[in-house]
């Protein structure tokens, strides 16, 4: 080990405070093999969220991954392999919300409270409340700043990620305004924390509770009350089993459209904020190309981009995964939403879509959705493929489809040796040989490994 490497790990794993690492030049993978040699899981993942390399079929990849010490570190090393850290983080529903909360990113209406601006969507802040769709149509209609009192401030964060921050002071003045917004849910969940406080206040005497949290406990209610932004999208045409809410809520409802989508000739409304938050091809797309749009001969103020090679049936898909971050998958159209979901730069629902792929693994497709979770960088499908392959060996290995496979994977690695390892064969072996504890699984673990190491040498490969 490099002595200026080897001193920064030990900086790291002694004392536990950041490191300066340089991940960016020649000695990139350095650190990071010997982390994983040494079964540092923590400085694993240190190094992975700051930048480490463990690429695929790459040597430098491969060696972390084969010098790992631990199952632990083999998958955090597969989870990072193929899709980076900082693309996760990109693609994360909550952090996508608290975005649009904190940056008013494509916002649409300012309040103002004690002559502090705050920026919101209007169509988020009418889908999560009843009250501000009225007042939107109403007595706000067409005002894009408004002056409100203070009261007023904790309910602005309905747009969107639900969590209160509230003075003890104000709790009564909340609940009798929660009452006012329609919002039930709210008052129980105040109710509920107040009296949590003053269980613990009881229990702890001196103890003085000032302000209070109010959590979403999941983002299910949230994600309900935005899918009704997706049901208005839809064409009313298109409306009928698509949604989990009643299409009768959308007919009075104006979700303040600002941008249309057609797909084979059908117009579907939907909202800039999401589009261009949730995907970095619509945000080029809608900010870069805006221009070559035409408009909506209903509402001239909203711009038409026509979308090609996607049918309705699987944007619709596309579209509910943008505003709920849930769709509805199934085996026949994973394919090809998954395609879909690439180009347009959106990896949550490529993963989704490797679930329902998932799900489906057997004897003859299961070569095909490992060559698609390869092409499509779907980690954990591939390792599923692999985990299943390794129970099905003896079968697989008189196939000349496998052997095909196990030749590309075997080129498909950069620089490679004569004798170096074959991530796929290498996959396969790691499975046959886990969690084997009995005598009986130690012999059958043996027959498929030289079940496999005939087919390698059959086909002039060692590793």
């Amino acid at each position: 080990c490099k002595a200026n490497i080897g001193s920064s790990l030990s900086i790291y794993l002694l004392e536990q405070r950041d490191v300066e690492i340089n991940v960016r030049d020649k000695w990139d993978s350095t650190p990071l093999y010997y982390a994983c040699l040494c079964g540092h899981e923590e400085l694993v993942r240190y190094l992975l969220a700051n930048g480490a390399k463990c690429e695929a079929n790459t040597f430098d990849g491969e060696r972390c991954l084969y010098g790992a010490l631990s199952d632990a570190i083999r998958r955090l090393l597969k989870e990072y392999k193929q899709i980076t850290a900082k693309c996760m983080r990109r693609d994360y529903y909550d952090v996508f919300l608290q975005r649009l909360l904190e940056q008013g990113y494509q916002s649409d209406i300012v309040f103002i409270v004690h002559g502090k601006s705050f920026c919101a969507h209007r169509c988020i802040l009418s889908a999560r409340s009843a009250y501000f769709a009225e007042m939107f149509e109403t007595k706000w209609k067409g005002k894009n700043m408004i002056v409100l009192s203070s009261l007023f401030l904790p309910f602005l964060h309905l747009n969107p990620v639900g969590r209160l921050d509230i003075d003890v002071e104000y709790v009564s003045d909340c609940k009798r305004l929660a009452k006012q917004c329609r919002l039930q849910d709210l008052i129980d969940d105040l109710e509920t924390k107040c009296k949590k406080v003053y269980e613990f206040v009881s229990s702890k005497p001196g103890t003085c509770v000032k302000v209070l949290t109010i959590e979403p406990t999941g983002n299910c209610r949230l994600q309900e009350d935005l899918a009704l932004l997706a049901d208005c999208a839809l064409p009313a045409e298109l409306r009928v089993g698509f949604g989990e809410l009643p299409f009768d809520s959308t007919d009075n409802f104006n979700s303040c459209p600002d941008v249309c989508f057609r797909v084979e000739d059908y117009n579907f409304l939907c909202h800039k904020a999401f589009f261009c938050g949730r995907s970095d091809y619509f945000k080029a797309l809608l900010e870069d190309h805006f221009s070559e749009s035409e408009e909506l001969q209903t509402q001239p103020s909203i711009p038409v981009v026509t979308l090609h090679n996607i049918s309705e049936d699987i944007f619709i898909r596309v579209l509910y995964y943008i505003y709920s971050d849930d769709t509805e998958l199934s085996p026949e159209n994973a394919y090809d939403v998954l395609c879909v979901a690439d180009m347009y730069l959106l990896p949550g629902l490529k993963r989704l879509c490797g679930r329902t792929l998932a799900q489906i693994l057997d004897e003859d497709n299961i070569i095909s959705i490992w060559r698609i979770a390869k092409l499509f960088q779907l980690t954990r499908l591939e390792d599923q493929c692999t985990e299943y392959m390794a129970k099905i060996i003896e079968k697989l290995v008189e196939l000349e489809e496998f052997a095909a496979a196990v030749k590309e994977n075997a080129e498909a690695v950069e620089e490679r040796q004569e004798t170096d390892s074959i991530p796929l064969v290498d996959d396969i072996r790691f499975h046959i040989t886990s969690n084997v504890q009995t005598y009986s699984a130690i012999e059958e673990a043996n027959q498929k490994l030289e079940a496999l190491e005939n087919l390698l040498a059959s086909i002039g490969l060692e590793c």
